[in-house]
């Protein structure tokens, strides 16, 4: 679930206070996320499109036929790096 706080968001979005984190002064106001949060329908689309900007400036090269596969070869060294998310 923290993974998706790391998406950017290109919308304004609000939501209500959450319980717990709500302040009874000022009850009726809402929250403007500045990131992606876990259950919005955006949230594993714009975390994904983070994550693939920044392993790309790693020199990571997504495979083609296969977008959750990355490869950096450095020398006579090949690297890949799998990507799986779970979110049963």
């Amino acid at each position: 679930k923290t993974a998706f706080f790391n998406g950017d968001i290109d919308e304004e979005l609000y939501m209500i206070q959450p319980k717990g984190f709500d302040d009874p002064k000022d009850a009726n106001k809402a929250c403007k996320l500045q990131r992606s949060i876990y259950g919005l329908k955006q949230a594993s689309r714009s975390w994904n499109q983070r994550f693939d900007k920044v392993i790309k400036s790693f020199g990571f090269i997504q495979t083609y036929g296969e977008a959750c596969i990355y490869k950096k070869v450095s020398g006579s060294s090949v690297a890949f790096l799998i990507l799986y998310v779970d979110d049963m």
